[in-house]
C-alpha cells in the first residue's frame, strides 16, 4: 500500500468517477484502475462497487477512507516538519471565506511567505457549513472564516476578533443620510449574498422577527457585483465592513448608521481538535493575531 495509491483511492471517492480522478490526478485513466486493483488485491477486499457507471464506496471502502485521510494529514506533516526542524516545509491546506481576501489575506499571505519561504499554501474558499467536515477530513488543514462563531466539540479556535457587518448604499442614496432599523427596510431593494451564506441567513431571521417584509432583488456570492450594485443606486447591500473599505475611501459607497440588531460575527482561526498545531499553523496565526 503507497501513498500513491491512498491519494487516487481519496480522489475517485471525491469525484466518484475514475476518468475524472485521473484527469485531476494527471494520470492515464489505466494507472489509476491497476492502482486501485492493487490496493484491493493487498487488502483482499473490494473498496469500491461498481454500478454502471456509477462508483460508490463499499463498507470496506468507508472504512479506508477514515484511515487514508488520516495517513495523508500525517505525509503532509512529516514533510512539514521533519527534513528541518527549525524551517517547516511542504504544504498548508487553508480553507478561507472570501470575504477575508479583498484586503486582510493577501498581506498575510506576503508575511507568511517572507518567513516560511520552504511552506507552500494551497487555498480554496469555504463557507460556514463546510468548515467542520473539511477539518475532519483532513481536506484542510485549518479554516481562517468570516461568521458567526464556530461552536463544535470536535474543533479548536485558536484565534477570533470581533467583525463587523453593515449597509452600505450609493451617497446620492436616501437612506445614506439616516438612521435605520429593520422597519425602514420594509419593502426597500435588498442585495445580499447567497442563500448558503450566513449573512443573509441573519439578516433574513432579522428582518422575520421583526415582521419585515424583505425585498431582495439580487443574491449572489460576489460582493464586487453587490458593492457595483449599490454604487450606481440599485439597492443597499448587505456586507462585512472589510470588503467595503476601498469604496467608501473612494466614497462610492457610504454606510447607512444602524440602530437595530446586532449581527455578531467574527474572523476566526480553526483547527480539529485532534489537529497537531505544526509551527506553520503557529505561524500563519502568530501572524493573523499580530494584525500584520
Amino acid at each position: 500500500m503507497t501513498i500513491t495509491q491512498l491519494e487516487t483511492f481519496l480522489k475517485i471517492a471525491q469525484t466518484k468517477n475514475f476518468t475524472s480522478a485521473a484527469n485531476e490526478l494527471g494520470y492515464a485513466q489505466s494507472t489509476v484502475t491497476t492502482q486501485i486493483k492493487l490496493l484491493e488485491d493487498e487488502l483482499g477486499c473490494l473498496v469500491f462497487e461498481r454500478l454502471g457507471k456509477t462508483i460508490i464506496l463499499t463498507p470496506e471502502g468507508e472504512k479506508l477512507l477514515v484511515y487514508a485521510e488520516k495517513l495523508l494529514q500525517l505525509e503532509r506533516e512529516i514533510h512539514m516538519e521533519v527534513p528541518d526542524s527549525q524551517e517547516p516545509s511542504g504544504i498548508l491546506k487553508l480553507g478561507v471565506s472570501e470575504s477575508l481576501c479583498y484586503n486582510r489575506l493577501p498581506k498575510i499571505l506576503m508575511e507568511f511567505k517572507n518567513r516560511y519561504p520552504k511552506v507552500d499554501i494551497k487555498m480554496q474558499f469555504v463557507t460556514h457549513e463546510q468548515i467542520t467536515p473539511l477539518l475532519k477530513t483532513g481536506e484542510i488543514d485549518l479554516a481562517y472564516t468570516l461568521n458567526p462563531l464556530l461552536i463544535d466539540e470536535n474543533l479548536t479556535m485558536l484565534y477570533k476578533q470581533s467583525e463587523k457587518l453593515g449597509f452600505y448604499a450609493s451617497p446620492s442614496h436616501p437612506m445614506s443620510r439616516k438612521t435605520i432599523a429593520e422597519k425602514d427596510l420594509e419593502n426597500v431593494p435588498l442585495l445580499v449574498t447567497s442563500q448558503n451564506c450566513s449573512f443573509r441567513q441573519m439578516l433574513i431571521s432579522d428582518l422575520t422577527k421583526s415582521g419585515i417584509t424583505s425585498d431582495i432583488v439580487l443574491e449572489t456570492s460576489s460582493k464586487e457585483i453587490l458593492k457595483q450594485f449599490a454604487s450606481n443606486g440599485l439597492g443597499i447591500a448587505f456586507i462585512p465592513d472589510m470588503t467595503a473599505e476601498n469604496e467608501v475611501a473612494n466614497k462610492t459607497l457610504k454606510k447607512i448608521k444602524w440602530k437595530g440588531s446586532n449581527f455578531d460575527i467574527y474572523s476566526q482561526i480553526i483547527v480539529h481538535k485532534d489537529k497537531r498545531l505544526s509551527k506553520a499553523i503557529e505561524g500563519f496565526t502568530e501572524i493573523v493575531s499580530s494584525g500584520k
